[in-house]
């Protein structure tokens, strides 16, 4: 581990299952007082309907550089932040991990902030897309940025 680790260590669109483990690693060095990871999962229910999963597309080079420049930005308003993002696309299932964010810090309060503040800048800029697969058979496209998609969000 290195000594003096900031800014954004990793800024990824992937088509494998998220490694939670690795992602909290790489922001992780001896100054770190506070890690935050923030895991977005499928859920088996969503505007009161039964989900069994979801289809999360992207357009990859376009979704790394928006999540980059979110994290980059959390960290330029944060000294020594230390983040990776982690947002997976393809068919998933109820359960599995669609997106990760670990905000490392000397102090809990900007680590835990800049979860928050990513997250939710993420829903509204980063171009991926998600179908939801429900129990009865049907499909649907849903809009993250909808209020009902923000409440009931992971």
């Amino acid at each position: 581990m290195a000594d003096v680790l900031t800014g954004v260590v990793r800024a990824s669109v992937v088509c494998t299952p998220i490694d939670v483990s690795g992602l909290l690693a790489s922001v992780s060095h001896a100054g770190v007082g506070a890690v935050s990871l923030f895991l977005g999962t499928v859920r088996d229910l969503n505007d009161g309907r039964a989900v069994e999963g979801i289809d999360y597309e992207a357009y990859q080079p376009m979704a790394e550089l928006e999540l980059r420049r979110i994290a980059d930005d959390a960290c330029a308003s944060r000294e020594g932040l230390v983040v990776a993002i982690e947002h997976r696309v393809g068919t998933l299932s109820v359960g599995d991990v669609s997106v990760a964010i670990a905000a490392a810090h000397p102090h809990r309060a900007p680590a835990l902030d800049a979860s928050r503040e990513i997250i939710e800048v993420l829903k509204q800029r980063v171009p991926i897309w998600k179908r939801e697969h429900y129990v009865n058979g049907d499909r649907a496209w849903v809009d993250p940025t909808s209020r009902a998609s923000r409440e009931s969000a992971p």
